[in-house]
């Protein structure tokens, strides 16, 4: 069995270098995913956008409209889909296989 010894010798070197706070992708200054963001506090908005005037609509951004109507049709296609696959489990099977014996069992009783 392995020595636990070089797992903790890596998890005491990345612990370190994480809290140096010293390694970004060149190596200088503060680590970003350490540092607190550039906002002083949440402002209560969803994605930090302030609501707009009365009246006014937000204008539609260019991603927007080919995802959602991907997404709807995504939908579509996977809702007939699935429920127009064959089913192919082994009950299914199984249930046709004891009927068609009950049937030929039964047919055989008569003759």
């Amino acid at each position: 069995m392995p020595s636990a010894k070089p797992f903790a010798n890596a998890a005491g070197m990345l612990r370190t270098r994480l809290s140096s706070g010293l390694r970004t992708r060149g190596g200088h200054g503060p680590n970003p995913f350490l540092t607190p963001g550039h906002q002083e506090r949440p402002n209560g908005y969803l994605f930090n956008r302030t609501p707009l005037p009365p009246g006014q609509s937000r204008k539609w951004e260019d991603w927007e409209l080919p995802c959602y109507v991907t997404s709807f049709l995504t939908i579509v296609i996977l809702g007939v889909g699935l429920n127009a696959k064959p089913d192919l489990t082994i009950e299914t099977w199984a249930h046709g296989e004891a009927l068609k014996r009950l049937e030929q069992e039964s047919s055989d009783d008569s003759d």
